[in-house]
């Protein structure tokens, strides 16, 4: 359609009980919930699956969610398993590895690196098979509250418009946060700033065994890189780094990627025969999140309600997750409203606290301390199996792991106590690091 011709606009809205914007893992999730409790779904996805997508290594905490959904052959089949995680430091020469199994509950040992259009595409033909009514290539452009439904007015890929009028929409859209922008609730986090480049490689040197599919963690001066083995042979690399780095580049972003890499020299060493095959990538400040979760005939799961940094891969997990509570809340909503304040204030809560118990690690992976911690760690009052529990998603329902949780926050401000001048020194630098800048972000 050129920008001179009048889109076509359906004379006939098409009437359901539940919209929602966006196909990626939340969206997609709960679309195939939602039928299966006997709600009628349009699910609307503004692009063609499969496509491109980062974000591609799961959780262990996943795993229980895949199998309720009857889809663990499925993903198994796409996926190369992921035992552990390695940590590289950045000072010397010391490369930790700690698997999962160490964690507090033994139920969970392994998790999958997915290619994420591959499995963004299975979850999406699932809702469509569960029943909901799936239109790709179809943008939602508006929406309507009013006090016993909602209008969502929707554009196809050949520019038609179509009405919708459903009792209640979710915003699954991912960072284009639709709601959120639109309610006027999104926020810079005002705690943390990062960006990041990458591409996927090919004839990278991996772990041997068991663990080639493990997860990899670089530091280096500027932040820190993702080391993601895929099943198909192709290595997903990206450094996550301060606003201030990336818009520092003078040169292309080839060949900042690569300057970049050289900065992690064990990391460039199993690279030195890598070919890339895949686009560069670069995303600029995207740290955010929303002031509300819900408001009226309306949530917000995943990344449309909040994004902090993929350091610990949180975000499928995050997202698959808020499907669940979300599919919850909204069916107590539509047919038990005497009880609705409440399942909204819980689905809230479990919104709010699953990025903050991760946040609190974000905020503080580039420090020296942390960093002592994760490469030579030691499981004082089971501090260690209690953090591995955070870092396979055992973060919701496990109490268990509380106690021993604040004995490794508490190792860590003794640490920093003990090096004051290496503390306020990254205190500083760091005060610097998440400011905003301006700069050629791609």
């Amino acid at each position: 359609m050129t920008s001179t011709e009048t889109p076509t606009i359906s004379a006939v809205p098409i009437r359901t009980d539940i919209v929602i914007i966006g196909g990626g893992p939340a969206g997609s999730t709960a679309a195939a919930l939602l039928v299966e409790k006997g709600f009628k779904v349009s699910l609307l996805e503004k692009a063609v699956h499969p496509r491109f997508h980062i974000g591609e290594s799961l959780l262990p905490a996943n795993m229980p969610l895949i199998e309720k959904m009857g889809l663990t052959e499925q993903i198994a089949a796409i996926g190369m398993q992921k035992w552990g995680v390695e940590f590289n430091a950045l000072e010397h020469d010391i490369r930790t590895n700690i698997q999962f199994a160490e964690a507090w509950d033994k139920s969970m040992p392994y998790a999958y690196q997915v290619r994420r259009s591959d499995f963004d595409h299975i979850l999406i033909k699932n809702a469509r098979a569960k029943g909901a009514d799936v239109v790709e290539g179809c943008r939602v452009r508006d929406v309507a509250f009013n006090q016993d439904d909602v209008h969502i007015k929707a554009q196809n890929d050949d520019g038609s418009v179509q009405e919708y009028i459903a009792d209640y929409v979710i915003d699954a859209s991912g960072r284009d946060t639709f709601l959120a922008n639109k309610l006027k609730t999104k926020q810079k986090n005002k705690k943390h700033n990062s960006s990041a480049i990458y591409s996927h490689f090919t004839n990278v040197e991996r772990l041997e065994g068991k663990r080639e599919g493990d997860i990899s963690l670089f530091w280096f001066e500027h932040g820190w890189f993702w080391f993601i083995p895929l099943a198909d042979g192709t290595t997903s690399i990206g450094a996550v780094c301060w606003p201030a780095y990336l818009a520092s580049r003078k040169v292309s972003v080839e060949q900042f990627l690569m300057d970049t890499i050289a900065l992690a020299p064990k990391l460039a060493m199993r690279m030195k025969n890598a070919v890339r095959v895949g686009h560069i990538e670069a995303t600029g400040n995207y740290s955010y999140t929303s002031s509300k979760s819900y408001d009226n005939r309306c949530m917000l799961l995943g990344d449309a309600y909040a994004f902090v940094d993929p350091v610990f891969s949180s975000g499928v997990f995050l997202a698959m997750q808020s499907a669940f509570v979300g599919a919850e809340a909204v069916t107590t909503f539509l047919r038990d409203p005497v009880n609705a304040p409440r399942a909204l204030a819980k689905f809230d809560h479990h919104m709010r606290r699953g990025p903050s118990i991760f946040c609190w690690f974000i905020y503080r992976v580039t420090n020296p301390a942390m960093r002592a911690l994760f490469v030579e760690p030691r499981n004082v009052l089971n501090a260690k199996a209690a953090v591995m529990s955070v870092l396979a998603g055992d973060i919701f329902y496990n109490k268990a792991i509380w106690p021993s949780l604040y004995v490794f926050k508490g190792i860590y401000y003794i640490s920093s106590l003990f090096n004051p001048a290496r503390t306020l020194k990254a205190w500083r630098r760091r005060k610097i690091n998440i400011q905003d800048v301006a700069g050629p972000a791609a």
